[in-house]
């Protein structure tokens, strides 16, 4: 019985987390190691190489530190210019005053077709919704979930989350 609550208990916190990015040792959100990754692998091969040059082999090894470090943060960074848990908070506080929203659906009913505007976003960089949209009303069966909404109330969610993340990455 136990295992059953604790397993319960765990998928009500990933509903209600969404995407949190959970650090996979200590469960924290807002991890990001393939951002992290990139970011430090890159930059502490520059910094080794910059430090070899300037300091001999101890340089490297120095700038390899250094560099890596800095490039973890700048990498996880980039990772994180749409955080989905800051989304999704802002839509499930907000979702009801939008116009399109119906009073007798739940958030839930919402929260996939805004995920799908801000991942959709980050996908297509540099495009515009209005370019991308038979494409998001394709991919809308798939993306749905358990939503019961119909691309044609979707999309005003979708478009909405678009332009939120559209608008403070400029």
């Amino acid at each position: 019985m136990a295992d059953q609550l604790d397993g319960r208990a765990e998928r009500e916190r990933k509903e209600l987390d969404g995407d949190a990015n959970r650090d996979p040792l200590s469960d924290a959100p807002g991890a990001h190691p393939v951002g992290v990754g990139a970011g430090a692998a890159g930059a502490g091969a520059a910094g080794a190489a910059m430090g070899g040059a300037v300091g001999g082999p101890i340089g490297a090894v120095v700038g390899a530190a250094v560099g890596a470090v800095a490039g973890g943060l700048a990498g996880k960074g980039v990772a994180e210019s749409i955080n989905p848990t800051v989304e999704d908070e802002h839509w499930r506080e907000n979702y009801a005053s939008r116009p399109y929203a119906k009073a007798d659906r739940k958030y839930e009913e919402y929260r996939p077709a805004y995920q799908y505007g801000w991942e959709s976003w980050k996908k297509n960089r540099g495009r515009s919704y209005d370019e991308v949209e038979p494409e998001l009303e394709r991919g809308w069966v798939g993306a749905r979930g358990t939503s019961g909404l119909e691309w044609p109330e979707a999309r005003h969610a979708t478009r909405d989350a678009w332009k939120r993340v559209d608008e403070n990455e400029r």
